[in-house]
């Protein structure tokens, strides 16, 4: 917040714990609100793994929430034509990803990881 802005980071399988728990813990439902108060929220790791299609409905309901009042970056290692499969509802993700899509900068990073790259320069 050093520049007066709030921001929100969650992984893809812990926002869902969030979404799925928020009306019992309180600590998820703080959290929750937290995330739509933001000015922007980061959602990491979209992809990695499988959700079940209740939970993909709470995201959409979440990213609906979060459409034209919020910035939202996500980052994910599938393509879009990957998304209906992932969560299991063609149409659903179509709506979810108008949303996402519109208004938005989307870059492609191809290329090798800064990860095992220092990995392999460590090993050297």
């Amino acid at each position: 917040m050093e520049k007066g802005y709030v921001v929100s980071f969650e992984r893809m399988t812990a926002l869902i714990k969030l979404l799925k728990t928020a009306d019992i813990q309180k600590m998820s439902a703080f959290r929750l609100t937290r995330i739509l108060k933001s000015d922007l929220v980061i959602i990491d790791e979209i992809g990695y793994s499988p959700i079940e299609k209740k939970e993909a409905n709470m995201f959409f309901n979440l990213i609906s929430e979060l459409y034209e009042k919020r910035s939202v970056i996500i980052t994910s290692n599938k393509s879009f034509n990957e998304w209906a499969e992932m969560l299991g509802d063609e149409i659903m993700t179509t709506a979810l990803l108008d949303r996402l899509l519109h208004h938005s900068k989307i870059f492609n990073l191809d290329g090798h990881s800064y990860r095992i790259q220092n990995l392999k320069k460590e090993v050297k």
